[in-house]
């Protein structure tokens, strides 16, 4: 009894898993990464913070509750979740049309939309909802977030040029950009423009030159690497410091009021949560892709495995702290956690302690990041956003499936032209449409037997035996209410050009379900073959299919019979035709 409550206790806190195991090893290897990550945290999170709209200590309260409640419900052991760009992006696109940005009640937006978004991966992770996200394929998610980085980087351009910069599609901000770009600020972009070049280098050079010029191990100079965005905070902050950039017109960070919010809940105006419910069911959906996505990949990598279930519980519950804590949606960073994998973390309490590290700076150190160059911020953002740019997907897509390019493609203009959350409306939709596009016109193969075998192929690709008196057609396609017809249609067609015809034979090797819509079908054409004077035949048919089909009467009226294989279905109704095949004259 114990044990049963144990199970479903660890069900849903799997720190009762790995806690059991915790010793001085994994302590000592979760320090060190949580140093590391902490280091990279503070700036990214002060930068995705602006990119939201939000005061850069909102970016530090998003990233200490959540890492604790991810520590206590996710099962990834390195997945590190906080503020991270595209949804800082959809949070900004979100509230900008309930609150003017820069006010108190755009932070209230933005914390009571952390809660809803929390509410809503929470509920979906009881209810073991996982398998929603299914429905967003690959190459559309990966257009959506290439076209959401090219919006974040065209947007913290104007920070680099020390303009304002406005807009939530393409069109917007680069109208805004050229009609700002005549007040640009000289000591701003040598500001920003330096920190984005030094950025790119480290990404590119820097990592070998420690490898090969001064003999780091690769695991170091790949770390060094990943810290190069708070070697250009500390440097830039300190020439704003030395050299009064101030008052050249560079924009500063400034005052970064120290300590920590008390926990409170935020608004439940029930206009301000019918407001925020489409876009927080959005930057749920995504943020759970994006984590998921990671957290498989890193899992994999050490022979380890997630519950894409409990990951939704685990990321309800970090979004959740985010809005008790004074922060804004989160879900798990590709950069931050592959730092966090790469630093040797062992258990999600290197995300807790990571947590401590940000609480304590935010305690303590804000004092010191006054003069930070909101452009340094920007050029963070944008080097790192260019890396989610995949054009090489899309070169990609487009050899192997126009469809599926024709869908990436949509999924890219739409949320270009009109908006992030238009294009994430746009992906879902894309998806299901070809899900349906492709299901509701099924491959359909007429197949005749390869010569010498028991084998069965398509006679447009194979050279194979066929008899004028039997169609053998198998369906690639589990049958339901969207492809019902199509079946219906092509087996009527394909009988009409065979007046010799006397058997059908459905080979059934690729049916997984036969919903009633399709049932109906096959009644239909039993019937209907059955007046014509041809019988109806099933083969290949799987267990769970011939369990339903025989709850019905549809197997007693079958007009034909029901094989275990289309060879046997063939050697019964067509002898002559199955000799032939074994003859040396037939092979």
């Amino acid at each position: 009894m114990r044990r049963g409550v144990g199970k479903r206790a660890a069900r849903f806190l799997p720190i009762l898993n790995w806690g059991r195991e915790y010793g001085p090893g994994p302590l000592t290897d979760d320090l060190i990464a949580a140093a590391i990550v902490t280091v990279m945290l503070v700036p990214q999170s002060l930068a995705y913070a602006m990119l939201a709209g939000l005061p850069p200590e909102v970016g530090l309260y998003a990233s200490i509750l959540p890492l604790l409640a991810y520590a206590l419900f996710g099962t990834s052991r390195t997945l590190a979740v906080g503020p991270v760009a595209v949804v800082s992006l959809m949070t900004a696109a979100a509230i900008g049309g309930i609150a003017a940005p820069g006010t108190p009640e755009y932070v209230a937006a933005a914390i009571a939309l952390a809660l809803v978004v929390g509410a809503m991966l929470l509920v979906m992770g009881v209810f073991r909802l996982g398998f929603l996200a299914n429905f967003l394929s690959h190459p559309v998610i990966s257009g959506f977030i290439s076209a959401s980085a090219i919006l974040i980087a065209l947007s913290q351009v104007g920070h680099l040029l020390g303009i304002r910069v406005s807009g939530h599609n393409l069109p917007e901000i680069v109208q805004s950009l050229v009609r700002s770009v005549p007040a640009a600020n000289f000591p701003t972009l040598l500001v920003g423009g330096g920190a984005v070049i030094f950025l790119m280098l480290a990404r590119r050079q820097l990592g070998g030159l420690l490898r090969d010029r001064l003999g780091l191990r690769p695991r170091i100079a790949d770390i060094a690497v990943k810290l190069a965005p708070m070697i250009a905070v500390i440097v830039t902050t300190l020439a704003a410091w030395a050299l009064d950039l101030g008052a050249d017109g560079v924009g500063l960070v400034g005052d970064i009021p120290a300590g920590l919010p008390m926990p409170s809940l935020p608004d439940f105006s029930p206009q301000l949560w019918l407001d925020l419910l489409e876009p927080a069911a959005l930057i749920a959906v995504i943020g759970f892709v994006e984590s998921v996505s990671v957290a498989q990949t890193l899992a994999a990598r050490r022979r380890q495995r997630i519950d894409p279930d409990q990951e939704l519980v685990g990321l309800g519950a970090s979004n959740i702290a985010a809005a008790v804590g004074g922060g804004y949606p989160v879900t798990g960073g590709f950069a931050r956690s592959i730092v966090n994998f790469d630093a040797g973390a062992r258990t999600p309490a290197a995300g807790a302690f990571a947590a401590l590290g940000i609480a304590l700076v935010t305690l303590s150190l804000t004092s010191l990041l006054y003069f930070l160059p909101r452009a340094t911020l920007a050029a963070t953002i944008i080097v790192a956003v260019l890396s989610l740019v995949d054009l090489g997907g899309l070169r990609r897509t487009w050899v192997y499936s126009k469809k599926d390019f024709a869908a990436v493609a949509a999924t890219i203009l739409v949320t270009l032209g009109v908006g992030v959350e238009a294009g994430v409306m746009a992906g879902v939709v894309i998806s299901l449409g070809l899900f349906l596009f492709r299901t509701s016109r099924p491959h359909m193969a007429v197949v005749g037997l390869v010569p010498g075998t028991e084998h069965f192929r398509n006679i447009k690709r194979h050279a194979v035996l066929t008899d004028p008196s039997i169609l053998g057609l198998r369906v690639d396609e589990s049958l339901y209410f969207a492809n019902a017809r199509y079946l219906e249609d092509a087996v009527y067609d394909m009988v009409a050009l065979q007046p010799e015809l006397k058997h059908v034979i459905l080979q059934c090797s690729a049916v997984n379900e036969i919903d009633a819509s399709a049932l109906e079908s096959l009644e239909a054409i039993n019937e209907r073959l059955g007046e014509l004077g041809v019988a109806f035949h099933l083969s290949e048919v799987k267990g769970p299919v011939t369990d339903r089909l025989g709850r019905t009467g549809f197997l007693d009226e079958l007009s034909g019979r029901m094989f275990l294989s289309h060879y046997q279905a063939v050697a019964a109704l067509a002898p002559d035709l199955v000799e032939k095949g074994r003859s040396p004259a037939g092979a």
